[in-house]
């Protein structure tokens, strides 16, 4: 019977992510239509604009999914540095008359009507670098020279490309990628302390030589968001009304206030907001619930995977999910400074759903190969 059993989860891999996955898009779905309600008929007169993009990309995400998840991961790995390169080229395309702009930063290469986000593009490009380099060469972890020193000018050539943009948020989150990758990997414990001393160095340089700018005010509103309600402080503001209002039950599905132009884009960054106006504390800890289920696997998927190339993938994914569910709770709830960070599958996007579903079929497909 034991035997049985592990040969069909050998050859379907681990479908609870399939089903957590699908909870979460179709929640995702569902609240991207009521947050963004009232805010597509103000832009659009089409109340269903976004809802009717994110059920395309939705489309297109499951069928990245499956066909990533058919896909033996090694293959992958193999295209660490054209992926590398890939990535680093998109970058660099976005600071040129290709790269579109809105809300005062350059993030995206518009092409046609569709539109590319290299920073969504170079977290998945820096999980394949890492996670090539180390399965190819895996004793350089621990020299600085020949391992840890490449992987920073990578992460460094990164990281700047990115700040360039402005966006700092999706530099620190390749940062944190690199780090939790680095840590599992086995690279020392002194090296790793040196990296994030360093990285907070720049970035409070970045921040801080800016007094007189936005990039200093930004980032001290968060410590008190109602001293500048109109300009620094809006966003914060409005979510944190968002939340409190909603309480332990929220206002409905459909009744939040917030979502009616007083909140900007609630369907992107702080649509947790919203989720906690219509559904409350209740409605946020069930979704929390299903995340932390999701990274459990994803832990569990990495830890029983067969080599090292598994593991770091599965790793870097994993970490990745968690990195931008922690960032965003914690902008959304005023813990840190605002950031343009989406929320995993429920966030409004279709870069950011097509890479999130490609990568959890990636993780599928290491599953199948696992030591349950």
């Amino acid at each position: 019977m034991k035997k049985a059993i592990k040969v069909r989860q050998h050859n379907t891999g681990d479908l609870s992510i399939v089903l957590l996955v699908a909870v979460l898009t179709i929640f995702g779905t569902l609240m991207i239509f009521s947050a963004s309600y009232y805010y597509s008929i103000s832009q659009y007169d089409d109340p269903y604009h976004y809802l009717t993009r994110q059920l395309v990309w939705l489309a297109a995400g499951t069928v990245g999914m499956w066909v990533c998840s058919k896909i033996d991961y090694h293959f992958w790995a193999r295209l660490w540095l054209p992926a590398f390169l890939v990535g680093l080229i998109l970058l660099v395309l976005v600071l040129t008359p290709l790269g579109a702009s809105a809300y005062g930063a350059t993030r995206w290469i518009q092409v046609g009507p569709i539109t590319i986000m290299p920073g969504e593009i170079s977290k998945v490009c820096m999980i394949l670098f890492i996670t090539g380099f180390f399965s190819r060469y895996p004793k350089r972890v621990t020299e600085i020279k020949r391992g840890i020193l490449p992987v920073v000018i990578a992460t460094g050539l990164y990281g700047g490309l990115i700040m360039l943009q402005p966006n700092m948020s999706t530099a620190f989150t390749v940062c944190f990628i690199v780090g939790g990758m680095l840590l599992v990997a086995g690279a020392k414990w002194l090296h790793l302390f040196s990296l994030a001393g360093a990285a907070v160095a720049a970035a409070a340089a970045f921040i801080f030589t800016d007094t007189t700018g936005y990039r200093y005010k930004r980032f001290l509103s968060f410590l008190d968001p109602f001293e500048d309600p109109l300009d620094t402080g809006w966003n914060v503001v409005q979510s944190l009304l968002a939340l409190g209002t909603g309480g332990l039950t929220g206002r409905g599905l459909g009744n939040s206030i917030q979502k009616n132009l007083y909140l900007p884009m609630p369907q992107n960054d702080f649509i947790l907001a919203i989720i906690g106006e219509e559904l409350g504390f209740v409605g946020i800890f069930a979704l929390v619930m299903v995340y932390l289920l999701l990274i459990w696997r994803g832990c569990h998927v990495a830890i029983n995977a067969k080599d090292l190339t598994g593991l770091l993938l599965a790793s870097g994914i994993t970490i990745m999910v968690g990195v931008q569910v922690i960032i965003n709770i914690a902008v959304v709830t005023s813990s840190m400074p605002p950031t343009g960070i989406i929320l995993p599958f429920v966030s409004y996007g279709g870069n950011a759903l097509l890479l999130f579903m490609g990568a959890m079929g990636i993780l599928l497909n290491i599953s199948k190969s696992s030591d349950f």
